[in-house]
């Protein structure tokens, strides 16, 4: 049980419940206001900023305990909330079963998207990190949309029995009454800008340094984050900090970008999406050689840069082995 779950009784004393409303309400809004500072420090857009501020005084104001609104109505209940969309409802829903929010823990340099994927049962440390560096797999809503879209059918050893049981428990961890609907990612062209982006400005010294907690026992500040916009969407982009990162010295190559759909209204929320995480590196031979790519979405790099077609034999398989192995 987590810090954020509920131990009272339905039945007990209102005033107890107050009291502890008041107490679970206010570690969430506590961790709200906690991004939301890190966010404005970090140059990130100024709606997101507000969009976290005004969840946290939502909480605040709150007379019952935001576990009862997801026991008896799930993410509906809470996206009936003021200022608190789909973005805001799957963050409290995690913290509650987990006691983990991953864009606080991303924005602090301490990211465990291992141990949030490791929630999930069936996924152990080992088939984590295969998620997170082969389709870059970062989040629970995430792993929610790669059940959907098919890439959870280009990992060994998961059949379609298994992942409909990882749709299943999802379902049931992220309040959802219904299956995900269709989830259009970023278009290749869009998050290999961001990567540009980020990778000159990092290398212009530019950006914000986080210090990780992961590999880094001195607790140097040297990891660059970016905060950028594209459309509607907003996107943060890091070097990726994982062991295989750091087993293959691809620290300073490995980009993982996070891209949040903030809506045509602007209101920074999510109200009309969700989180959805990509790896961007270079390729190390085959038809992408030397070429950024998206991991995953290696047909769609093919297309973007416009490879001759007598160089796409076996191009999806070769383009895949070129992300997946050191030169």
């Amino acid at each position: 049980m987590t810090d954020f779950q509920n131990p009272v009784s339905q039945n007990a004393p209102s005033p107890e419940k107050h009291s502890q409303s008041l107490v679970i309400n206010s570690l969430i809004a506590s961790r709200f206001n906690e991004v939301a500072l890190l966010l404005e420090q970090q140059g990130a857009n100024p709606y997101r900023v507000e969009a976290y501020r005004q969840g946290a005084m939502t909480l605040r104001a709150l007379s019952v305990p935001v576990t009862e609104i997801i026991s008896q109505e799930g993410e509906v209940g809470l996206m009936r909330l003021p200022g608190i969309g789909v973005r805001l409802a799957n963050a409290i829903i995690l913290l509650v079963a987990t006691g983990q929010l991953p864009i606080l823990e991303r924005l602090r340099g301490e990211s465990t998207s291992q141990k949030v994927l490791m929630t999930v049962p069936g996924i152990g440390p080992t088939l984590a990190e295969k998620l997170h560096d082969e389709l870059g797999i970062d989040s629970l809503e995430d792993l929610e949309a790669a059940a959907y879209d098919g890439r959870l059918r280009l990992v060994a050893g998961l059949g379609e029995k298994r992942i409909a049981g990882i749709r299943d428990v999802l379902a049931r961890r992220l309040g959802r009454e219904q299956g995900l609907p269709e989830i259009k990612p970023p278009p290749v062209a869009e998050l290999l800008d961001v990567d540009r982006e980020y990778r000159e400005k990092a290398a212009a010294g530019q950006l914000r340094l986080i210090a990780p907690r992961r590999f880094n026992p001195t607790g140097e500040a040297w990891l660059p984050i970016l905060h950028t916009r594209r459309g509607t969407r907003d996107f943060t982009a890091l070097y990726s900090n994982t062991q295989r990162a750091h087993d293959l010295g691809m620290t300073q190559d490995w980009v993982v970008i996070y891209a949040e759909d903030s809506g045509s209204n602007n209101t920074g929320s999510g109200d009309s999406g969700r989180e959805l995480t990509s790896t961007v590196s270079t390729a190390l031979r085959g038809p992408l050689k030397g070429r950024r790519v998206v991991r995953a979405r290696e047909e769609e790099c093919l297309a973007y840069y416009q490879v001759p077609a007598k160089t796409q034999r076996s191009r999806g398989a070769r383009a895949h082995e070129a992300l997946s192995q050191p030169a």
